[in-house]
């Protein structure tokens, strides 16, 4: 389910978005005080805030969405009551195309998600370094902000998990997923350890399909089950540059079987646990020799 790493990069939205920047939902201009209120200049307002004029500046024009630390800090210093905060969000869903916003819509309604993830460890359980890895490798010859705009995307999609009625989240890795050092190997402990400490909650559910196991058929993709609260299913498929939805009952039946066969396939909980301790000793020893 990580349509904004591989979708975004060559879709019409996104080279529009470099082109004039993020004006669709006025993230700008937003930034000025109502009509009427002059209010402090630029200047004074980088100084208020503690951020530099000329990142401030850059937001303003459209060029580059703030982080959310500084959409924080306006929605303070104007008493807007998360207005910023809620504009940026609304671009940051902006920059991704349509099936990749789908995704986001329908990732925030589940009850429950099931993914299975072929060569990267699942969108949601990624750290920041290791999301930035990524994406420095996937939209290459993007600018930083971009890149931390890509990455700040992806850490809010986790916020699903911070609900009262958080869905049941159920993971199947491949192997390939723990084995390949995305990011060097101080990034991919990070990450080991960050998937062990989420697999404590009572919510998720790890499993890893490990490579004694061989053939499987979800080789090369990844598969998202997202199920509502209304008990109706949908699936996302993704390949190298593509992305669909499926919501047709006869497709989603034969996307469920495929899951089900790798799940069969996967280690249970306990075993999955210890071969993802075990890699992560493998890549402390590696990070201390």
């Amino acid at each position: 389910m990580d349509s904004e790493l591989k979708v975004c990069s060559s879709s019409g939205a996104e080279q529009r978005g470099r082109r004039q920047g993020h004006p669709a939902l006025g993230t700008g201009p937003a930034l000025t005080p109502p009509a009427g209120d002059r209010g402090p200049s630029q200047r004074a307002l980088a100084d208020k805030v503690g951020y530099p004029h000329t990142y401030l500046s850059r937001v303003e024009r459209g060029e580059q969405l703030p982080s959310e630390a500084l959409a924080e800090a306006l929605d303070a210093h104007f008493a807007t009551d998360g207005l910023f905060v809620e504009l940026l969000s609304m671009a940051q869903d902006a920059s991704i195309p349509d099936y990749g916003r789908a995704v986001l819509e329908s990732e925030r309604k589940a009850a429950r998600i099931q993914v299975f993830g072929s060569s990267l460890i699942p969108g949601l359980l990624q750290t920041k370094d290791y999301a930035r890895a990524l994406f420095r490798t996937s939209l290459a010859g993007e600018s930083v902000e971009r890149i931390e705009e890509h990455v700040a995307t992806r850490m809010r999609r986790k916020r699903v998990f911070e609900r009262a009625d958080s869905p049941l989240y159920w993971a199947i890795m491949d192997e390939a997923a723990l084995k390949r050092p995305i990011g060097g190997i101080e990034c991919m402990c990070g990450q080991i350890r960050h998937v062990l400490k989420v697999a404590e909650s009572p919510h998720v559910a790890l499993q890893a399909l490990p490579f004694s196991q061989g053939e499987h058929p979800m080789l090369g993709g990844s598969l998202s089950l997202l199920t509502l609260r209304n008990g109706a299913t949908i699936g996302y498929v993704e390949s190298f540059f593509s992305g669909e939805q499926v919501e047709s009952a006869g497709k989603i039946l034969e996307l469920t079987h495929m899951f089900d066969i790798a799940r069969s396939k996967a280690l249970p909980e306990s075993e999955t646990l210890d071969l993802l301790s075990s890699y992560l000793r493998e890549y402390e020893d590696e990070d201390d020799s």
